[in-house]
């Protein structure tokens, strides 16, 4: 359900916490935020988190804005302010084999309610960073470039990513050829390069076509069910060598218990 609350004046001199302010004058409060971390990744989990913040903390909050735009010890420092100032937050990991079975919008939607449902308090109004979220148990509006524009998004926004970011860093540790402590999982020149040399890993996501095509090249199969992706079905169909038919056969063997579905790498 989307409402706009009526008449609420968008202050422009209260910068980010402009959004947040206007709804709580109208009573629509407490608003709570909701961002991503990892959508574009082909590697590691999608981290989605929910933020509730004071209304009349922006003192304590300066910097705060879209997490990507700050810089990684920023980042550090505003995740702990968040943590300890937030009125109310919750992180939810999604990991890389459940975002194969569903594909990466349906678990970033899916994360997206989790996050508001286990706010420990109900919020009164959900602001979503770009895009709307159905199903939300709350009114709610998708905010273009909701990290830069809402607090209560950029704080999530800081949440998600710094979580994700340390859970990749750990996962360096055990699969090091990949360099996720440096690019988290992104498709970098790097990442491209390590996946054609060593093939992917059980934290890749299988349902990318970047992925496939590595795993292909290897002969390796899914260690999880695959929702496999239209790109992916792609790069099957035109020209998998003789070695990757376990990967190509893949949806045709399992039957019902593999899907099609779109995957954005």
């Amino acid at each position: 359900m989307i409402l706009n609350p009526p008449r609420a004046v968008v202050r422009r001199d209260a910068g980010i916490w402009a959004f947040q302010a206007a709804l709580d004058r109208r009573g629509l409060g407490p608003v709570a935020g909701v961002d991503e971390a990892g959508r574009g990744a082909c590697a590691g989990p999608l981290v989605v988190a929910s933020c509730v913040l004071k209304p009349k903390d922006a003192a304590r909050f300066e910097g705060l804005t879209d997490s990507k735009l700050l810089t990684a010890a920023a980042r550090d420092r505003m995740y702990d302010v968040v943590l300890a100032r937030a009125v109310d937050y919750a992180v939810i990991v999604i990991p890389a084999a459940e975002v194969d079975l569903i594909g990466v919008h349906v678990a970033n939607i899916e994360g997206m309610r989790r996050a508001v449902a286990q706010l420990k308090g109900h919020p009164g109004y959900v602001l979503t960073d770009g895009f709307r979220v159905p199903g939300l148990t709350a009114p709610s509006m998708p905010v273009v470039k909701g990290d830069q524009v809402a607090a209560c998004v950029a704080a999530a926004s800081v949440l998600a990513k710094v979580t994700r970011d340390r859970i990749m860093a750990g996962m360096h540790e055990a699969l090091p050829v990949y360099g996720f402590d440096v690019h988290k999982g992104y498709c970098t020149a790097v990442h491209t390069s390590a996946l054609v040399e060593h093939g992917p890993s059980a934290e890749h996501r299988w349902s990318y076509a970047n992925v496939a095509s590595a795993a292909i090249r290897h002969g390796l199969e899914p260690p999880h069910r695959v929702a496999r992706s239209v790109a992916a079905i792609g790069v099957v169909q035109n020209g998998a060598p003789p070695a990757a038919a376990g990967v190509a056969g893949l949806a045709t063997r399992r039957g019902a218990d593999s899907m099609i579905t779109r995957a954005e790498a």
